[in-house]
């Protein structure tokens, strides 16, 4: 299913909202990370490091990386010696991660349904795939099940900025460039919907209550980038 952002279903929800991002997903994967590189001038890259330095990933710990995509997060904490595991919905996005990371560790699922033990991981990240989730209050009551007590929580996504002027700005390149680029190199309709699709994510003080509704304590949101980026963190008690 293509996903158009001219179309009233552009922003799908439910079960089809899960089943057209996997399919975007899917048909996005072989230029994903070119295109990541592209839009945000290696930022994204700045970014997912400062996510692991925010909780402290390093040797011993158990990473899950949930949207894993291709392996970024997942290659980053193994380089700091931790174990990890990268679960995705999109299976073309494992198969290009698994042809990148020869021998890391790619599991097909569900954030609302992961394949997981209770409480067998001390460290969950998830970068720019919050707002894609069919549902997050779901998918933060699965990441709190199977972090351990102590275990830490980092999420990374995209926002509009606050300032009118840096917002609309942002919104030319976001909205427009980044569009045009997409159809260029990649697949037209799904880089339509990219910039649409934060408007699934709620304002700050919604987020912030579903991580503390799902039983997170030391909540804490940091921005990137003038206000074109948000990092979460959270604790499990």
């Amino acid at each position: 299913m293509a996903v158009s952002a001219s179309s009233p279903r552009s922003l799908p929800t439910g079960a089809e909202k899960r089943v057209a991002v996997r399919a975007m997903f899917d048909r996005i994967a072989p230029r994903y990370d070119a295109m990541n590189r592209l839009m945000t001038a290696g930022l994204d890259q700045r970014w997912r490091r400062r996510c692991l330095d925010l909780v402290g990933v390093g040797p011993g710990d158990r990473v899950l990386d949930l949207a894993c995509g291709t392996g970024d997060l997942l290659e980053m904490a193994a380089l700091r010696g931790a174990r990890a595991i990268g679960v995705d919905l999109a299976l073309e996005m494992l198969r290009q991660g698994g042809r990148r990371l020869q021998g890391a560790c790619f599991v097909q699922g569900d954030g609302a349904g992961l394949p997981l033990g209770d409480a067998s991981v001390s460290v969950v990240t998830c970068g720019f795939a919050f707002r894609n989730f069919v549902s997050v209050p779901e998918v933060l009551a699965e990441l709190v099940r199977v972090l351990e007590p102590g275990g830490r929580l980092a999420v990374i996504d995209v926002d509009r900025p606050a300032a009118r002027i840096v917002r609309a700005a942002h919104g030319a390149y976001f909205d427009r460039f980044v569009p045009w680029v997409g159809g260029l190199l990649s697949d037209r309709d799904a880089y339509r919907y990219l910039p649409r699709s934060t408007d699934y994510l709620p304002e700050a003080r919604v987020l912030q209550a579903w991580f503390e509704e799902a039983g997170l304590v030391s909540v804490e949101r940091r921005g990137a980038l003038l206000g074109t980026a948000q990092i979460w963190t959270a604790v499990r008690p």
